[in-house]
């Protein structure tokens, strides 16, 4: 429990400064490899589903799909990704990574764990599970919150690379 103040404002207040300092990190390791955070998320959607549409991965972003075409872009201009057109719509793009693409996210999968390991500096196993299923059961009665207020709008749920 908090030692001081009131519990719902340091909770969000916390929860809040963990996100933006995580991201602050998170953008300074990916400029080791000429990244940033958002191109990262990018490269880890398409590496997870190869062949998705650009306006699928703006959807799984919230991203607005002209900004995600700018991104892709970059992506395509460093070789990273692949633009393909759908076979049954030549108008959509499907997306797919480069076989250059290959080592870096090696070394993204490594610097997800470096970057979870700092994070979770000073606990045990068992207590870094617990906080992360935890966190889990938040998101849900947030979603679960949204819903309810929204009626019956489904919410699309991001995952992160």
């Amino acid at each position: 429990m908090p030692r001081s103040g009131s519990f719902d404002a340091d909770f969000l207040f916390a929860l809040f400064e963990v996100q933006r300092l995580l991201r602050l990190y998170a953008d300074k390791q990916a400029s080791k490899y000429g990244l940033t955070r958002t191109q990262w998320a990018v490269l880890a959607k398409v590496d997870r589903s190869e062949g998705l549409k650009q306006t699928e991965v703006a959807e799984m972003l919230e991203m607005q799909p002209i900004t995600l075409t700018r991104l892709i872009d970059k992506l395509c201009d460093s070789g990273l990704i692949e633009r393909r057109s759908d076979a049954s719509d030549r108008r959509v793009n499907r997306l797919y990574l480069t076989k250059a693409a290959r080592p870096l996210m090696a070394k993204l999968a490594t610097l997800r764990s470096e970057i979870t390991a700092t994070a979770f500096t000073g606990f045990n196993v068992s207590d870094a599970h617990r906080l992360v299923e935890q966190l889990e059961t938040i998101k849900d009665n947030v979603r679960d919150a949204l819903q309810s207020a929204n009626g019956p709008t489904k919410l699309k749920e991001r995952r992160y690379g």
